[in-house]
């Protein structure tokens, strides 16, 4: 049956399928009931046929996201007040956009953006129009033109970011509705020009990722309706001082080239949100900025800022900042602690040299995030520090010491941060029943005793970080329980035993990285481990190359959403990398330098997904499985130092993305495999196989026995010589040739040849002398003849 038959139909939707064709140029006018018409997120492709707007009911049509190619058709039936809802967002439609698909007198949503539209109709509609949202961002539009434009149109949210556009256009000075204005991502330069202030209604400009060197001073008695302006990402130095008169809600000036902070700034009465990140301001922070009484949100991060100006609030001023950002800059001296209202407070990669107050927790009692990390914080941790209610509380890369206090691990936290420090005693062994921790990270510390028990309370633990301590225990097999676990790095501890878990039934279905290297572990690996690891097989949905942020909350007073970066340290390829982003694709198991013993489960061949594998520095034995060959994602793979044995696979040469290997110092023999990828390898990553022969280690002969023949035939090809031993036949031949030479044709050579012989032989067997005494005679006179 034809679709154009089912006359009754309301509501057709075929969205989110695989359909790959183009849509069929049926009579959909006859279609008289249809009100919506969903075609997006498909495959189809070739031109939109024009009748498909016909139905005279018609309300929304959705063909976004496919491959449709060409350019809109004209709309011929524009006297229909009912379609309302247009989308014909990411094709790959092209040209220019048609004045008639403004004359629908209905239409108030439309979406051209992620095209490779190139024109826009300036003559505008042939009636007054006005469009609720037009989306024409990610498209190739100059509008170049500067002609007259007809009035007739009005948008009231337009957004052209990521375009060609090197100006503002000038239909915009005809906007009457414009509330929201996106112009980012094009190539803008120079000043804005303050007509632009002079539109009633514009209520948000986003001119951010553009090259705007300043803004056009005001005029006088110039009044604004703005709230929100980004010039993020410019070339802006200055703010002219016209601009006092200009009271603004949210500022974004971050990336851009400021020295100094704005001076316009003092005055603004109105303003929640300023960010002047990233920007050249040195010196002090002023402590007039402390006093806009709506400031909310401040970001001063990535500058080069020293101090804070005296004096500063008190904590029962009336300053009502919840969120500030000042890491990455040179402040130096105490923390500063006098918001007591802040929700996020980031003092990280300063050069704070305090410790941390006593009191500490008066002022974070209210704090959801606080980082001091990568400072010069020395003392202990105070125990008042327990009074946040917080969910981050990062500490790490300071020095702080002492034990760590036990109510650090009773606390409501998401992220309890204190690597790199010089902590001392052992972890407190009191998680609560109902633990929401999701990263623990104590790495590279003094921490000795136990694995804590009851760390299994943390049943959304995702990752967990504990190396380069002195935790003394077996494996802590009370993990495996916890099915969220991401990464899981014991490195460098004294855990002891195997890594076998018979009571446990439970398994790590998105474990991405596993390290236990330098552990005093041994026994077999078992081969029922790599089966439950799901994440480390191939899947197809992990193509996307998605970072592992672990989602902290949403502040919904000041609009923020709070994510902690996960960062791992582990050695990839022999060097040793800090993972700041963990991609969700990446995996790596590193078992190195313990004490397995046994074969290496062939079972392991099944992480087809696994990106790096160490099993360097153990007692392996056996063959390396043919498995290995499967897991074509393998970038780094290292056996070295084991006792493995046989041939190395074959199938190695599918290991296309290989690019480190070491087997080094084993007991491998034959031939090394060819491929393309094996020839990028150095001769150390085989050395220490005194079987193993072939490129690069040796030439393509082996050095003591010969490759395996067939009908008598060597299976090596080649015609090459093996200068080794051809030197030595050269050398007896040549040495053997010199000698009897002169012997036969040199008297004197050969007198002398006689008389030491026949010395060494009588030397050797006196009773020879009564036998051969007259020939020695004889060879005495002819002696003397031979010296007259």
């Amino acid at each position: 049956m034809s679709i154009e038959n089912l006359t009754q139909l309301v509501d057709l939707d075929v969205s989110w399928n695989r359909f790959n064709s183009p849509i069929s140029p049926i009579h959909w006018e006859a279609l008289v009931n249809l009100e919506s018409l969903d075609f997006s997120n498909n495959l189809l492709y070739g031109s939109i046929p024009s009748s498909i707007v016909s139905p005279p009911l018609l309300v929304a049509l959705a063909l976004s996201n496919n491959h449709f190619s060409g350019q809109v058709p004209e709309f011929f039936n524009t006297s229909s007040q009912l379609l309302r809802n247009l989308l014909l967002g990411n094709n790959n439609l092209e040209g220019e956009i048609p004045t008639s698909i403004f004359n629908l007198k209905g239409l108030m949503y439309l979406d051209l953006a992620s095209n490779n539209f190139s024109g826009f109709p300036f003559s505008g509609p042939q009636q007054p129009r006005t469009l609720s949202f037009l989306d024409l961002s990610h498209n190739s539009l100059l509008f170049d033109y500067n002609g007259t434009s007809s009035p007739f149109l009005q948008i009231e949210n337009l957004l052209l970011a990521s375009n060609k556009l090197v100006g503002l256009p000038d239909f915009l000075k005809n906007q009457s509705t414009l509330s929201k204005l996106d112009l980012s991502g094009n190539q803008i330069q120079g000043q804005i020009p303050n007509w632009i202030w002079r539109l009633n209604s514009l209520g948000l400009l986003n001119l951010s990722y553009n090259s705007i060197v300043n803004l056009e001073p005001l005029l006088p008695n110039s009044t604004f309706t703005l709230f929100s302006l980004y010039l993020n990402f410019n070339k802006i130095q200055g703010i002219h001082s016209s601009y006092a008169f200009l009271q603004i809600g949210r500022l974004g000036l971050a990336s851009n080239k400021l020295r100094t902070f704005p001076d316009f700034l003092r005055n603004q009465s109105t303003l929640n949100y300023l960010d002047l990140s990233n920007n050249q301001i040195q010196g002090q922070i002023p402590n007039w900025i402390w006093r806009l009484n709506s400031l909310q949100e401040l970001n001063l991060s990535c500058n080069s800022l020293e101090t804070l100006e005296a004096p500063l609030p008190k904590a029962n001023s009336s300053t009502v900042v919840t969120s500030l950002d000042l890491h990455s800059n040179q402040l130096q001296g105490q923390i500063p602690l006098f918001l007591p209202f802040a929700h996020f407070l980031d003092y990280s990669r300063n050069n704070f040299s305090s410790s941390l107050p006593a009191d500490i927790g008066s002022f974070i009692s209210q704090t959801n995030f606080l980082s001091v990390s990568r400072n010069n914080l020395h003392g202990t941790i105070p125990r008042s520090i327990c009074n946040t209610t917080g969910m981050v509380l990062d500490l790490s890369y300071n020095s702080l010491s002492g034990i760590i206090p036990q109510c650090l691990t009773q606390l409501p936290l998401s992220v309890l941060d204190l690597r790199t420090n010089n902590l001392t005693g052992s972890i407190p062994d009191n998680f609560l029943e109902h633990c929401k921790l999701q990263t623990l990270d104590l790495s590279r510390n003094n921490i000795q005793g136990q694995f804590p028990k009851s760390l299994v309370n943390c049943s959304s633990l995702g990752v967990l970080n504990l190396r380069n301590n002195q935790i003394t225990d077996t494996f802590p097999c009370l993990l495996m329980t916890i099915s969220t676990l991401r990464v899981l790095v014991l490195r460098s501890n004294n855990l002891y035993g195997s890594l076998g878990c018979p009571k446990t039934n439970s398994t790590w279905p998105v474990l991405q990285i596993i390290d236990l290297a330098h552990n005093h572990l041994n026994g077999e690996i078992p081969a029922t481990s790599f089966a439950t690891w799901q994440k480390m097989k191939a899947n197809e949905d992990d193509g996307n190359l998605v970072f592992s942020y672990t989602p902290l909350y949403t502040t919904e007073t000041i609009g923020m959403d709070v994510y902690y970066r996960d960062t791992i340290t582990t050695i990839i390829k022999g060097l040793q990398l800090d993972l700041i982003k963990i991609l969700t694709i990446f995996t790596l198991i590193d078992f190195s330098s313990n004490n397995f013993t046994g074969s290496i489960p062939k079972e392991i061949g099944e992480l087809k997904a696994l990106y790096a594998l160490n099993l360097s520095g153990n007692a392996f034995t056996g063959e390396i499985p043919s498995s290995v060959g499967n897991m074509r994602s393998m970038e780094s793979l290292d056996l070295s130092q084991n006792r493995l044995s046989g041939h190395i696979p074959q199938q190695f040469a599918n290991l296309n993305y290989l690019s480190f290997l070491n087997v080094s110092n084993n007991q491998l023999i034959g031939k090394i495999p060819t491929s393309t990828q094996f020839s990028t390898f150095p001769n150390t990553s085989f050395v220490g196989n005194q079987g193993l022969w072939g490129p690069p280690l040796t030439s393509d002969t082996p050095a003591v026995l010969p490759p395996p023949t067939l009908n008598g035939s060597s299976s090596n090809s080649g015609d090459e010589i093996d200068w080794n031993v051809i030197s030595v036949e050269i050398g007896f031949t040549c040495g053997f040739g010199i000698a009897i030479g002169s012997l036969l044709f040199c008297k004197r050579w050969r007198n002398w040849y006689y008389r030491a012989m026949f010395n060494i032989l009588f030397n050797t067997f006196p009773q020879l002398e009564h036998r051969f005494g007259n020939h020695r005679r004889h060879a005495y006179i002819n002696q003397r003849y031979w010296r007259r």
